[in-house]
């Protein structure tokens, strides 16, 4: 695979451009690197962005992802010829970002430093990234098959079973990566062994909207007919087909809980969704539709709606017609994504990538035991190990994860019956009473048979009882008998 110094064809190159604030030229025909390392502090030539800075960088637009400890930016997606942005995202573990251009160039830094981790030209449309579950390794969707790269630009694998995948998405606790292809197909990939778990023919055309629940690993599709699927790798079925839009669906987003659903269509509309029950709460008409929706950790949401980028607070219990945030860009946006930990909203669009300021928007308390932003390369190390031996089944993702603690009783019942039928005889079943011989001189043959008929009378009105239960389960409401001196009462 073509690395750093790779040079452009003729027939690729475009004149040369005078560089954004930020931002290293575009690549020329000398093969000049599209990015350049910058320490923290920064170098004369190349000023350094600082988390939280409105001002567009180089590169792309993009959105912050989140992963299994949900502590990367996500990966950038550049559109178009140099210009136009879009993003994916999801990983754990620093602060990493992953810039992709729809031409093949793939870039990998950190995101306070800037300093650049690999770049490389893989000549060929790319139509998503997304990191893995660490910062080592990320996926590349380009124009016919999905490609894995380690860090430092090294290609590790080309699957050919995943053709022309348009969306990604890594479930980090069950280490799958989800793809969505433009000829329909919902694919599983397990990447801790390499074994393709499901594919699922979706038979909903083209799939371009895609999302994940992060509490219970359900995938959501949007498609054009204006309807939402969710899925799962054990079932070839949709396990709920909701119609939100009447028009095509153009963006999903789910809550960090996994209660709420946001979507919005070519309606204009931005529709909440209760996820227990299925059903709308809330409703609001956009004056352009929304493209790119996504919520923070603390329930904001954030909407593109071509050139303005609206924040909502509050849109799940009492939304307001006004937004909390709203901000102008140059150009229509691409990307969309909250930071996790930051109060900082990443916004793609056609001339660069924006950071714009969002209060109350991150997560301020964090568990160093699940996602710790300041480990070492040796915690690091022992958390993947701790996570490979903690790896969720693919055969446990369900709608109701509380269903794993109950006990399923048809299937118990089923085993008894079974039981029953290899042994000749229930062993559970109660065997005949037979009463106990007492002291002599307190037995007789009189009190032995008074106890049997008593036992057998109570058996057979447990019987009776739940005979008569089953043929009328409404409860009766009997009316209170009065008492025999009721008679005297004035």
């Amino acid at each position: 695979m073509a690395g750093p110094e790779l040079s452009l064809p003729p027939s690729h190159v475009e004149p040369p451009r005078p560089p954004l604030p930020g931002l290293s030229p575009p690549p020329n025909r000398n093969g000049a690197p599209l990015l350049q390392s910058t320490p923290a502090g920064g170098r004369p030539g190349r000023e350094a962005v600082q988390p939280g800075d409105s001002r567009e960088s180089s590169g792309g637009s993009g959105h912050l992802g989140q992963g299994r400890s949900g502590l990367f930016w996500a990966a950038i997606l550049l559109q178009g010829k140099g210009k136009g942005f879009r993003e994916r995202g999801g990983g754990a573990g620093g602060p990493h970002l992953l810039l992709g251009g729809r031409r093949g160039h793939v870039a990998a830094l950190d995101w306070h430093t800037k300093a650049l981790m690999c770049e490389i030209n893989v000549m060929e449309t790319v139509t998503d990234l997304t990191w893995l579950h660490t910062e080592t390794m990320f996926a590349v969707a380009q124009r016919q098959w999905l490609y894995v790269y380690d860090n430092q630009g090294v290609e590790l694998n080309c699957l050919k079973r995943f053709h022309r995948v348009q969306r990604m998405e890594f479930l980090p606790y069950h280490f799958l990566l989800a793809t969505a292809s433009a000829t329909g197909f919902l694919q599983y990939l397990d990447i801790s062994v390499g074994k393709e778990v499901a594919t699922i023919c979706t038979k909903g055309g083209r799939l371009g909207v895609m999302t994940q629940n992060p509490s219970n690993a359900i995938v959501h599709l949007g498609h054009s007919n204006g309807t939402v699927t969710l899925w799962s790798p054990n079932v070839k079925e949709p396990l709920v087909r909701m119609l939100c839009h009447r028009g095509a669906v153009r963006a999903v987003a789910v809550d960090r809980s996994g209660t709420y659903m946001a979507t919005s269509g070519l309606d204009r509309k931005l529709h909440v969704y209760d996820l227990r029950a299925y059903r709308r709460l809330h409703s609001l008409l956009l004056p352009t539709g929304a493209g790119l929706l996504d919520f923070s950790q603390r329930g904001l949401l954030g909407a593109a709606c071509q050139e303005v980028v609206q924040v909502y607070k509050d849109i799940v219990v009492c939304p307001s017609p006004k937004p909390y945030l709203c901000h102008a860009l140059p150009q229509p946006a691409h990307g969309l994504r909250f930071c996790p930990f930051e109060d900082v909203l990443g916004v793609g669009h056609e001339e660069g990538f924006g950071s714009l300021l969002v209060p109350g928007a991150g997560e301020p308390n964090f568990d160093a035991l699940e996602s710790n932003p300041f480990r070492s390369r040796k915690q690091r190390q022992e958390w993947e190990v701790k996570a490979l031996l903690e790896k969720i089944p693919s055969e446990l993702i369900s709608l109701d994860p509380g269903q794993l603690g109950t006990v399923d009783a048809v299937s118990l019942e089923q085993q008894r019956q079974e039981r029953v039928a290899r042994l000749g005889y229930d062993p559970q079943a109660k065997g005949k009473f037979s009463p106990r011989r007492r002291l002599k001189g307190r037995d007789s043959a009189g009190s032995r048979l008074k106890r049997k008929q008593k036992v057998a009378a109570e058996e057979q009105r447990a019987a009776v009882r739940k005979s008569l239960a089953q043929k009328d389960p409404a409860p009766r409401h009997e009316t209170p008998q009065g008492s025999a001196l009721d008679r005297f009462r004035k």
